[in-house]
Order: C-alpha cells, then sequence, then structure tokens
C-alpha cells in the first residue's frame, strides 16, 4: 500500500472523528440542561399548614391504663404471649431463657429474679415497682422506657392489647394485684377559688357585707334613714 492510500484512510478517520466531535459539542449546546436556580422544592412547616387549614392535629393519646384495664379482656392477652415465649417463660417456677421468668411479674421489683444477666439499665431500676402503668410504658416501648434495656423487642403498639396482656400477667401470679379504679366520666377536679374557668377570665369572688360593699339600708353598720317629719295641719280661721 502506498504513501497516497494511507493518507486517504488517515484523512476519513480524522474526518469522521472531527465530526462526530462537532456534532457532540452542537447537541450539547441544543439541549443542555439548566440548573435550576434552587434545587427540590421546600415542604411547608407545620405553621405554615397551620395558617392554611387549621391547627396541626396531635396524635392521639391512649387512654390511662387505669380506664383501658377496665375492659380488659385477659384471655386475648393470653393469646398474646404466643410472641413472647421464644425469650420467657410465664409459669410458676418456670425457666430463665433470652429474658427472665414472668411470673407474677406485676408487683415485683425491677430485676427482681436473682442471678439473671439485666442490662446496667434494668438493674439501675431495681428499687421501683413494676406497676401498670411501668408495665404498659415498657411494654409500648422498651428501648424509650429504659434507654440502655438488652430487651431489643419492639412493642406492642396498640394500647387495648397492652391492657389485654397486663389484665392476664396480673392474673398470673400468686398475689394479683387489684385493678385500679378508673375515674368517673366528667370527673373532674373543681377549680380552686378565685382560679380561671376554663377559657374565661377568673371568677370574682362577691365581697361580703362589710368588706367593700355598701351596706343594705337598714343594717347595723348603716342605719335606715329617718322618716321625714309630716308636715303641720293648718291653723284654724280665728
Amino acid at each position: 500500500m502506498d504513501s497516497f492510500e494511507v493518507n486517504k484512510i488517515l484523512g476519513a478517520v480524522l474526518g469522521t472523528l472531527t465530526f462526530v466531535l462537532a456534532l457532540s459539542i452542537g447537541t450539547g449546546i441544543l439541549f443542555s440542561a439548566h440548573a435550576p436556580e434552587k434545587p427540590g422544592y421546600e415542604l411547608p412547616s407545620p405553621a405554615e399548614d397551620a395558617g392554611a387549614g387549621g391547627a396541626v392535629a396531635e396524635a392521639p393519646k391512649d387512654e390511662p391504663i387505669a380506664v383501658r384495664l377496665a375492659s380488659a379482656d385477659p384471655a386475648k392477652g393470653e393469646a398474646l404471649t404466643k410472641q413472647c415465649v421464644s425469650c420467657h417463660s410465664f409459669e410458676k417456677g418456670g425457666p430463665n431463657k433470652v429474658g427472665p421468668n414472668l411470673y407474677g411479674v406485676i408487683g415485683s421489683k425491677h430485676a427482681h429474679i436473682d442471678g439473671f444477666g439485666y442490662s446496667a439499665a434494668m438493674k439501675e431500676k431495681h428499687g421501683e415497682d413494676w406497676t401498670f402503668e411501668a408495665i404498659d410504658d415498657f411494654l409500648a416501648n422498651p428501648k424509650t422506657a429504659i434507654p440502655g434495656t438488652a430487651m431489643s423487642f419492639l412493642g406492642i403498639k396498640k394500647a387495648d392489647q397492652r391492657a389485654s396482656l397486663i389484665a392476664w400477667m396480673n392474673q398470673n401470679s400468686d398475689n394479683p394485684l387489684p385493678l385500679p379504679a378508673a375515674p368517673a366520666p366528667g370527673d373532674a377536679a373543681a377549680p380552686a377559688d378565685g382560679a380561671a374557668p376554663a377559657g374565661g377570665a377568673p371568677a370574682e369572688t362577691p365581697p361580703a357585707p362589710g368588706e367593700g360593699a355598701a351596706p343594705a339600708p337598714g343594717t347595723p353598720d348603716q342605719p335606715a334613714p329617718a322618716a321625714p317629719p309630716a308636715p303641720a295641719a293648718p291653723a284654724a280661721p280665728q
């Protein structure tokens, strides 16, 4: 192959590369994407939501455990222990597993079984009792109730299920605790003297007689005014 043929091949290759490069540059100019001035978009803040559609709704709070225990079903609570038996035993004298035996746990102290390897966080609570409220909080979210606990259970989120389980656990004992009395509906404490009623100004106590109020006429502090004298009879003509 002579030099003329080689030059033709090299020229064709160079021309092709030049064309491809020019095409790439032109395409980039025509179809280039411009970055937005502000990347993404802003989500409305809670304050803006409140201003647009009213106050931000709060998550409903669970009823007190005393109220829920009044309607709890211990039979349903016993069924819920199926998710616990891999780590705990519930029968009297049952073995400790990954977690301690839980027979009669309600009313006992935290870390109540001698020799069990409780976490340091649980041992620090040893002087406190497992009350209905305490075990309800712990079953809802162990990591939040006792930070540092070794219990990996995520918790029972439904409040009525926790109440049924607690009702059964309380019965599963030699000495079940009496259930706490549920507050009567509408049982609210009366406002103290001079306290402000809900949504209004402080109530004013009317002053007693003699304490800044004008006493009624005829009272010992202010005698009734004397009656005006009767007009004199005209003299008879003489």
